[in-house]
């Protein structure tokens, strides 16, 4: 008896709930919806959020690779450098990107 309630319960949900699905009226001439603006600001918010993680990555390495070979030092810091600079310009590239699109 329970189980019957149950199914009438979402039939009758079912059929309350069925014009949500129909079409809405034609909007406006003219007017658009534009998410280019919150897309871009998700994109660049992806980028940088990675081009970070990338960027701790690489520090912590060097970090470690320096502690354990100190003589190497110079080496070391000039790869993380350069490798923090094509990081960064990852995270450059998406904002021009973005404010050309």
């Amino acid at each position: 008896m329970r189980s019957k309630m149950i199914f009438f319960a979402m039939l009758a949900l079912l059929l309350i709930a069925t014009p949500m699905f129909a079409q809405g009226t034609a909007p406006a001439a003219g007017a658009t919806t534009n998410w280019k603006s919150a897309l871009a600001g998700i994109g660049m918010a992806i980028a940088s959020g990675l081009c970070g993680l990338g960027q701790g990555r690489a520090v912590a390495g060097a970090s470690e690779a320096m502690a354990r070979n100190p003589g190497a030092m110079a080496g070391i810091r000039f790869a993380l450098i350069l490798g923090l600079v094509l990081i960064e310009s990852l995270a450059l590239y998406t904002l021009v990107i973005i404010y050309t699109v």
